[in-house]
């Protein structure tokens, strides 16, 4: 305990440093920005700025990038709760709930829980990554093809639950979402399926031009047929902070999804994505009225808000001690390390203090500049609200448009989009939720991956899925959710009949 002290004050004297600040400061601000712009992300916006680091201390340059890296997860839910647009992958989750709330009139407090709970998970996470790196890496080093797979699996099976009253229908858009995944290249092989001859689709169905089809395109459609052009969205411009009521609601919530969202960061591989899926479907479980998740409750926001910041955080842990990147954006770090000659591991807390150590104050320092940051900026993005639908539509189809094609320049993307976002507006026309279709669509590829990889170990044998006791646990718990729905009918109807 008092060495762990005694090197974070050692971190802070580092991340104190004038020229630290500006470049954790720089690295927010960037993180923040790119948060919101859909289709650019933090791992293109890594790739471009890496360049430019080589001729920078490396402590400096390490604390700007993760300032990007954690700070664009702030960014993220701006878009999801004002115009129904995952500004990330890890936001997907924010849209169902958030946007609910800014046409219910509540955007101010959806942005102001986004704003305080990442703060609060963020900063919960740095926490965990200074007491509990080492801990958990021994854990992740465990997790094989086989624990993944059934952690995937647990994922997957609660989507028939996820959003609407029709589990059938639910499930339906979630098999749909799998059978996209499928398109693209054998993982394995490479072999071309289901690609029809183009080209364009040998990498498989992009999450972005999906996403935002589903979700932008479609509520534009959807929007414009309800013949509102002259409609103003009612906000309450001094409600912009969460109310006592909201805090109550979330007391659980933000210690529980912070947790989630840090282990999971913690597994090579998972990300922020799978985190911010796992608080929501948990804290639909866990609450008292599920029902009303989709529609547009508080806990919806903060559940996966909080995951994915904690998330960033937890993705350091394999980083800094193992070398092994916890997600796409810790990967171009990784490489980043690499370039400067440092090679992460156990020797480079020891070898390298002052920069393990000023990179984990920085993160304190840099989720306090995020509140400071995004919390007057609150009431600017409550007024994007009040512009006319007439006015606004047009411009989310630019901002759309704009997005998707920034990210690779691919015409094609920009076809995949308009087709999903016909599709999402027919599908919510006749009561079908389309978030299954993406997180199906997400984790439908790894899921495929890891099964496939697990029996190429175990030559063919099954019996890899029980051997191992934390995917038994995990499979456990998969039939255990899949079992309960049938056992509280069968009580229910049993009492009715008694």
């Amino acid at each position: 305990m008092s060495d762990v002290l005694q090197n974070l004050g050692m971190g802070f004297t580092v991340a104190l440093a004038p020229a630290n600040l500006l470049y954790c400061f720089v690295g927010v601000l960037v993180g923040t920005v790119i948060g919101v712009l859909p289709g650019i992300g933090p791992v293109t916006t890594l790739a471009i700025l890496l360049p430019l680091t080589f001729g920078m201390n490396p402590t400096s340059a390490l604390i700007m990038l993760a300032g990007i890296y954690y700070g664009s997860q702030y960014g993220g839910s701006t878009t999801a709760i004002l115009i129904n647009t995952p500004g990330e992958s890890a936001s997907v989750m924010t849209c169902l709930d958030g946007y609910q709330m800014a046409r219910k009139g509540r955007a101010g407090p959806a942005l102001g829980m986004a704003a305080l709970g990442s703060f609060i998970a963020g900063t919960a996470g740095v926490v965990l990554l200074m007491f509990l790196a080492r801990p958990l890496v021994t854990l992740a080093l465990s997790f094989g093809p086989a624990e993944y797979f059934a952690l995937m699996l647990l994922a997957l099976c609660t989507l028939g639950g996820l959003v609407g009253e029709s589990v059938a229908k639910g499930l339906l858009m979630g098999a749909f979402g799998l059978l996209l995944g499928t398109i693209g290249s054998d993982p394995l092989t490479g072999a071309a399926r289901f690609t029809f001859g183009i080209p364009s689709l040998l990498d498989g169905l992009e999450f972005l031009p999906v996403a935002i089809g589903l979700f932008a395109v479609a509520e534009v459609l959807t929007t414009a047929e309800r013949s509102v052009a002259h409609q103003v969205y009612e906000t309450r411009i001094t409600g912009l902070l969460p109310t006592r009521e909201d805090w109550w609601a979330c007391r659980f919530t933000l210690p529980r999804a912070s947790l989630l969202g840090f282990v999971v960061g913690v597994l090579p591989g998972a990300g922020s994505t799978l985190a911010s899926i796992l608080a929501y479907l948990a804290e639909k479980r866990a609450s008292r009225y599920p029902e009303r998740f989709g529609t547009g409750v508080i806990e919806g926001v903060a559940a996966p808000e909080a995951a994915n910041n904690a998330a960033s955080a937890g993705a350091m842990v394999p980083l800094l001690t193992l070398g092994v990147p916890g997600s796409g954006t810790t990967a171009v770090m990784l490489g980043a390390l690499m370039l400067w000659g440092l090679r992460p591991g156990p020797l480079l807390f020891e070898k390298n203090a002052d920069l393990v150590w000023g990179l984990i104050a920085s993160m304190y320092v840099g989720n306090v500049m995020l509140l400071i940051l995004n919390l007057p900026l609150i009431g600017l993005w409550v007024r994007l609200l009040q512009v006319p639908t007439r006015v606004l539509l047009p411009f989310i189809l630019l901002f759309s448009f704009t997005g998707t094609y920034a990210v690779s320049a691919n015409v094609f993307d920009l076809y995949v989009m308009v087709a999903f976002g016909v599709v999402g507006y027919l599908l919510q026309r006749y009561g079908f939720p389309v978030a299954p279709i993406v997180l199906g669509l997400i984790l439908g590829p790894m899921l495929e991956t890891h099964l496939r990889r697990a029996l190429i170990i175990s030559r063919g044998d099954w019996s890899i899925f029980v051997q191992r006791p934390i995917t038994a646990v995990l499979l456990a718990a998969v039939l255990v959710y899949l079992a309960l729905p049938v056992v509280l009918w069968a009580w229910r109807r049993a009492g009715r009949g008694g």
